[in-house]
């Protein structure tokens, strides 16, 4: 068998809709993004959803629309994908990160209490691979320090902690709808906001800082607008945003196939002693963009290459920032700064996860592992 590591479930629903959006004459930001906005702030039951082309636009924006800048400081951890730290980069500021927990991978929050400095002005979480951080926690020390929380919710569309969706706690959430997500506009992203003037200034930014978009001056026929702020080229267009429409009605969905294929992998994967299946803590509903396996007693990286070579396709999330050439030149980090972050990356796998998997591609992979496994036994 061919296993890729994910697969986006496009239905006819979805061509459909597109081929609609195509024939409409309308292909920019419209009125299907406007739909799309209006089903996720149901879906999450948050006031307001700003659509734009990618979750690094979206913690961009969230980041500019808070004022974060120069000489400030944000908190995340090292255990991320690029875009994270980028986006903080990208404003001026410095990331300053921090080490993990080694059950759920995600941020612990102690690190983020003695990381706090005078010019400490958010804290960005990340829910690594759908399961989210414990937000409790980090709210509580944003309230006492008066800092911001944009969360990195790229993996955790459709989670839920202490019973609320993700999207919904933080100051600012940021998701992905990139093609390997648990829904996907091929390209694509979102803020989402409980405030209302934080939204109105996100909604600006991602076009140019204008007062109305095309959309709003063709339905309101007129073509006057103002610059208000300095803004970005960030928005999606009708045409992903009709694929969206439907995949959003969807998610329930996935993430059940998602959960029930994570479930299966564990069950058969729990009596090879060498493997540490994923924790999922009882307070959370996990999303499951991710089925993120720890390796004991085997090397990762030819693990990888075994499984590869049976026509699996695994991978790993992630290398540690901090591991990285741009941050140790402008940081000096190195090795052994973050230790629980490394640890995980020298061990962590990731098997394949797509709603569409079948009965027997799950079965194959478990197979495979367990022919593995049972080779390196027989060598010892």
């Amino acid at each position: 068998m061919k296993i890729p590591q994910s697969k986006p479930w496009i239905d006819e629903d979805e061509i459909n809709e597109v081929v609609d959006t195509l024939r409409s004459g309308w292909l920019t930001m419209g009125p299907k993004t406007a739909k799309f906005e209006q089903l996720l702030a149901e879906y999450l039951g948050v006031k307001h959803v700003i659509v734009v082309n990618s979750c690094t636009a979206a913690l961009h924006l969230s980041l500019v629309a808070l004022g974060i800048g120069p000489g400030d400081e944000v908190i995340t951890t090292t255990y991320t994908f690029a875009a994270t730290a980028d986006v903080i980069l990208h404003v001026g500021a410095k990331p300053v990160f921090v080490d993990i927990e080694t059950k759920t991978y995600n941020i612990d929050p102690e690190k983020i209490k003695e990381a706090i400095t005078p010019r400490t002005k958010a804290i960005m979480p990340v829910h690594f691979a759908g399961h989210p951080c414990d937000m409790k926690e980090i709210m509580d020390i944003s309230e006492n320090n008066h800092l911001y929380v944009i969360e990195d919710a790229a993996h955790a569309l459709g989670a839920e902690y202490l019973g609320k969706k993700i999207g919904s706690i933080g100051h600012t959430t940021c998701f992905s709808f990139y093609a390997t997500k648990d829904i996907t506009t091929g390209e694509g992203g979102a803020a989402t906001t409980n405030d209302d003037q934080l939204a109105e200034k996100i909604r600006k930014l991602r076009l140019h800082g204008i007062t109305a978009d095309a959309w709003k001056r063709h339905s309101k026929g007129s073509w006057y607008y103002e610059i208000t702020e300095s803004g970005f080229k960030y928005n999606i267009t009708d045409i992903q945003s009709a694929i969206g429409i439907h995949q959003i009605k969807k998610l329930d969905k996935f993430i059940d196939l998602r959960r029930k294929i994570a479930q299966t992998y564990s069950s058969e994967l729990k009596e090879i002693k060498e493997i540490v299946t994923p924790c999922v803590k009882a307070e959370v509903k996990h999303a499951y963009h991710l089925y993120p396996i720890l390796l004991k007693g085997m090397d990762r990286d030819s693990f990888v290459q075994k499984m590869n070579a049976t026509g699996i396709s695994c991978s790993v999330h992630f290398i540690p920032l901090h591991l990285h050439p741009l941050y140790q030149r402008l940081f000096a980090f190195k090795k052994g700064d973050f230790p629980n972050a490394e640890w995980v990356y020298e061990r962590e796998a990731s098997l394949p996860l797509f709603p569409r998997m079948t009965k027997d591609e799950v079965r194959y992979v478990t197979d495979s592992i367990k022919k593995i496994f049972k080779k390196e036994h027989a060598k010892t």
